[in-house]
């Protein structure tokens, strides 16, 4: 397998509209007017971004038994920097180069600031997955990062119908009818036309 590393690029931008990310049936990603962004690059070519700004995701973390719906879907207002790997055309086309006051209304008094910032967040992911600022060449669809409450990232890991998602007191994984879901209450999975769920030391598994 061939490593590369990853490095920030030097312009900072802000968003002219509302974008949206990532949108599949499982859920949307959404960034609002005037975020911050900060390109994430690979052999000069960009991979990604460091956003700061206003957004929100929804995601449908439901899984449907015969027992009836388990869970509930995450719906996360996103005010803190995160970070994105993958296709950057949509954020492309809506970019303009950021101003002093643009830093200054997210709360920073400089550009090296708001790099500083970024530079650090994408260390911790980077840690975090591989102890290293280094990732493959493999295609990986689309990773988000975002920093929960105790500074700990929330990962979401999107490739057309595969989706992971693992946060503070949640873990999804989902890939077309085989979802399993582990929360607070129990466990759930589903796969092949059976459930399996256990809740509170008791387990049940449903053949549909």
């Amino acid at each position: 397998m061939i490593w590369r590393d990853y490095q920030l690029g030097d312009t900072i931008s802000k968003t002219s509209e509302d974008i949206t990310l990532w949108q599949t049936e499982k859920g949307i990603i959404k960034i609002g007017k005037e975020t911050l962004a900060l390109p994430i690059e690979l052999n000069d070519q960009q991979k990604g971004y460091i956003f700061h700004g206003h957004g929100k995701l929804i995601l449908d973390t439901i899984v449907e038994t015969e027992k009836g719906a388990i869970g509930k879907s995450v719906e996360k207002k996103i005010n803190d920097p995160f970070l994105m790997l993958g296709d950057t055309k949509e954020p492309q086309q809506s970019l303009t180069t950021a101003t002093d006051e643009d830093l200054a209304e997210k709360g920073y008094e400089n550009h090296r600031e708001f790099v500083t910032k970024a530079e650090d967040l994408l260390d911790q992911f980077f840690k975090a997955r591989m102890h290293r600022r280094r990732c493959s060449d493999e295609d990986y669809g689309f990773i988000f990062a975002f920093l929960n409450e105790g500074g700990h990232l929330g990962i979401l890991v999107a490739e057309g119908s595969k989706l992971v998602y693992k946060a503070m007191d949640i873990v999804f994984v989902s890939n077309r009818n085989n979802v399993v879901l582990k929360s607070p209450s129990g466990v759930v999975c589903t796969n092949n036309g059976k459930s399996v769920i256990i809740k509170k030391g008791k387990s049940f598994i449903i053949k549909k």
